[in-house]
């Protein structure tokens, strides 16, 4: 089929390039390189992405598979609030705490054998207190047991195109054959953040469960950065004497939002410092650029033989490119490519071309287009009328 690519082109003042900046989350950043300076010295790997674009602003033996230990978490989150996202769970349900459940050791929220909680109750207890009982009441929730809920990890972590990941539990407990990386953990942690939601569970320093009991449980959450960084709200902290000390932090600042990942610091102190150092870089040396906002308009496509002629595509999400602040002027364009038309039916959520973001010649970013509705195959009367019509100039 032919294409038709409507050239849309913008000139703004684009503050210098620097290597890797523009770097692209599903390419693994292929022939970028890190920042200037060693951002995370301490870690034995580590990762800074603008959220919003996937941009890779840092790296370091970001694809080394590495234990991930309670970070593990993130992905237990991610599914759970994708199952709160589908129907298929409510935040009001109730989760009964099995004797495996109850079992578990580490980080804990106390669960006893038959004890239930809300959903909502649950997250709490995974976000703050890094619950290892609680992950696995939610996962036995979700799947029926933590084995087929581990499957779902595995199968999500392949949708998302990770290859440095396997899961063998939900909690990352030490394990045979458990493993992540920087670059795959802030894949799956820019995924949670999709989900508005989790922000009022990883971004709380502090709450209660069992508030109203004899035996209330004080949660204090284990990442300090939400409360002692400006702007800090999440994610999720780890340690196994395996894994070191690790964090997948998340801040946001002047409509910026960055994700940083360290594995295997040394203590916590170095650690927290890292990442607080790593979100200085990125607020400091970096702007954002909006191609489109949510719901813009940016493009008709022709439907042929369905309900309607033409498809409006609008864009589903904020599409924009990170640039670095100083440095020379140059120009940013971008192109909206699609076909010159499809035949129906069309299905909502189909792939019907991309938006391609320049810096000059070079690619620096591109966004899929889907249909944003679906457009049914007309049938042979309604085709009969439109021909008809158009050929007498009725409708």
């Amino acid at each position: 089929m032919r294409f038709a690519v409507l050239v849309l082109c913008i000139v703004v003042s684009v503050l210098g390039p620097v290597s890797g900046a523009y770097a692209e989350e599903k390419s693994k950043n292929a022939g970028s390189k890190t920042a200037a300076v060693d951002l995370a010295p301490g870690a034995r790997s580590a990762i800074l992405m603008d959220a919003g674009t996937g941009t890779i602003i840092y790296e370091k033996n970001s694809h080394d598979k590495l234990p991930p230990a309670s970070i593990t978490k993130i992905m237990t989150m991610l599914l759970t609030v994708e199952a709160l996202d589908e129907g298929r769970l409510q935040l009001t349900d109730k989760v009964r705490t099995s004797e495996y459940a109850a079992s578990m050791g580490g980080s804990q929220i106390f669960l006893e054998p038959g004890e239930e909680m809300t959903v909502d109750e649950m997250l709490k207890g995974i976000a703050m207190a890094s619950g290892n009982d609680a992950s696995v009441a939610m996962a036995e929730k979700i799947a029926g047991s933590e084995s087929a809920f581990v499957d779902l990890m595995n199968k999500r972590a392949e949708e998302l195109g990770l290859k440095d990941t396997h899961f063998a539990n939900c909690n990352g407990l030490p394990a045979a054959n458990h493993y992540s990386s920087a670059y795959d953990i802030a894949v799956i942690s820019r995924e949670l953040l999709k989900h508005d939601q989790i922000i009022k569970y990883t971004g709380s320093y502090q709450d209660y469960l069992r508030k109203d009991s004899t035996k209330p449980f004080w949660l204090v959450n284990t990442n300090k950065l939400v409360r002692f960084y400006t702007g800090a709200d999440g994610l999720k902290t780890g340690y196994t004497a395996e894994a070191k000390f690790c964090l997948s932090a998340t801040a946001a600042r002047d409509g910026l939002r960055a994700v940083a990942v360290v594995l295997g610091e040394p203590n916590t102190k170095t650690r927290n410092s890292e990442v607080s150092g790593m979100f200085d870089y990125l607020f400091s040396q970096y702007k954002v650029h909006t191609i489109h906002k949510e719901g813009d308009a940016i493009g008709t496509l022709k439907i042929e033989k369905g309900v309607k002629s033409e498809l409006l595509i609008t864009a589903k999400e904020t599409y924009s490119v990170l640039l670095k602040k100083g440095g020379t002027q140059e120009g940013i364009r971008h192109e909206l490519v699609l076909p010159e038309s499809v035949k129906a039916p069309v299905a909502e959520g189909q792939s019907v071309g991309k938006l391609v973001v320049y810096q000059g010649t070079n690619v620096i970013k591109e966004y899929e287009l889907k249909a944003g509705e679906a457009v049914p195959k007309a049938s042979w009367w309604k085709l009969f009328k439109r021909t008809t019509g158009s050929m007498f100039g009725v409708d």
